[in-house]
């Protein structure tokens, strides 16, 4: 069992504590924060967070962004495993020197882009292949939680951490607007991306709507793929050549009298937990020694496209 902890226990940092509580893989040793809480009796409450890092194998960092690069310099000079919840860190410079700094040491980072564990993207995420145009739409009802950072790192950067990884190739091209409602960082904002290989990608992120929507489109030349992240849904057509023989085909004939038929697919959606997956990876990756799934330097390069598409603001 690798025995961990937890440092900051908000919102998710209290999901975190409740599943490594009943981990296979881990022993959970307890958690820090600015002050013990009532809630958490049933677990070790750590008033210093040396003591908490000194007495585990690796630390969950769930604080607010601004920390995380505090607290994981402190888990990785002392020879500790992490996971950081997303972002890595407020800013390239700080990421860069974690990742630097995991490397000479040999330990490991993984970082909590969760929308990599979900169910929907999971079954289908082997069928987008070479997409061309994608088009991601994160929209959520206003919630004070994430605040302190822009839209683009709250929000829209589970998508791009997702657009990264089916992409392998720079952008060249970013274009981005963005509007100031209730906050002093934008709360809605639109960024287009074009990549060196010829991909495209829209995305679009507010925390004012005023209904919930985590939807991702991939078109591609054989497909159009649709993950729904909100409801765990997955939906694929694709075109094939016409079928005379089969009746109910849904037919479309173009101008010059080439018949193609659309047909649908609904790939298998196994439910799961999406942390408690993300979890099992980290403690495989310890275990194996092997490169996390969401790894440092994918935290570092969907950070950086983040920050390239706040610059162009």
């Amino acid at each position: 069992m690798i025995k961990a902890g937890i440092i900051g226990v908000g919102h998710l940092g209290k999901i975190h504590l409740k599943l490594l509580n009943v981990s296979k893989y881990f022993e959970l040793v307890g958690y820090h924060d600015l002050k013990k809480l009532d809630e958490l009796n049933n677990f070790v409450f750590f008033k210093n967070v040396k003591d908490l890092i000194i007495n585990s194998d690796a630390i969950f960092i769930c604080t607010n962004t601004p920390y995380h690069y505090i607290y994981a310099q402190i888990c990785l000079n002392l020879n500790k495993h992490i996971f950081i919840e997303k972002p890595i860190t407020s800013n390239i410079k700080d990421a860069k020197t974690l990742l630097n700094l995991s490397s000479k040491k040999k330990l490991k980072i993984q970082v909590g882009h969760v929308e990599r564990f979900n169910a929907g993207f999971q079954c289908i995420k082997n069928e987008i292949k070479k997409p061309k145009f994608i088009e991601c739409h994160r929209l959520a009802e206003f919630n004070p939680r994430g605040n302190d950072v822009s839209v683009v790192l709250d929000l829209m950067i589970h998508d791009i951490d997702i657009v990264l990884s089916l992409i392998k190739s720079k952008p060249k091209v970013i274009n981005a607007n963005a509007v100031c409602v209730i906050n002093d960082t934008p709360d809605i904002c639109n960024a287009r991306v074009e990549f060196e290989s010829g991909e495209v990608a829209n995305f679009t992120a507010s925390r004012i709507s005023q209904k919930n929507m985590r939807k991702s489109r991939f078109f591609q030349s054989n497909a159009y793929i649709s993950v729904d992240f909100l409801n765990k849904k997955t939906e694929v057509v694709k075109i094939r050549d016409y079928d005379e023989k089969n009746p109910y085909s849904l037919l479309i004939e173009n101008s010059k009298g080439l018949k193609k038929e659309i047909f649908y697919e609904n790939p298998t959606i196994n439910e799961n937990n999406a942390i408690q997956d993300e979890h099992d990876s980290f403690a495989k990756s310890i275990n194996l020694d092997k490169e996390p799934e969401v790894s440092a330097t994918d935290g570092y390069n969907a950070l950086k496209l983040a920050n390239q598409i706040i610059e162009r603001l």
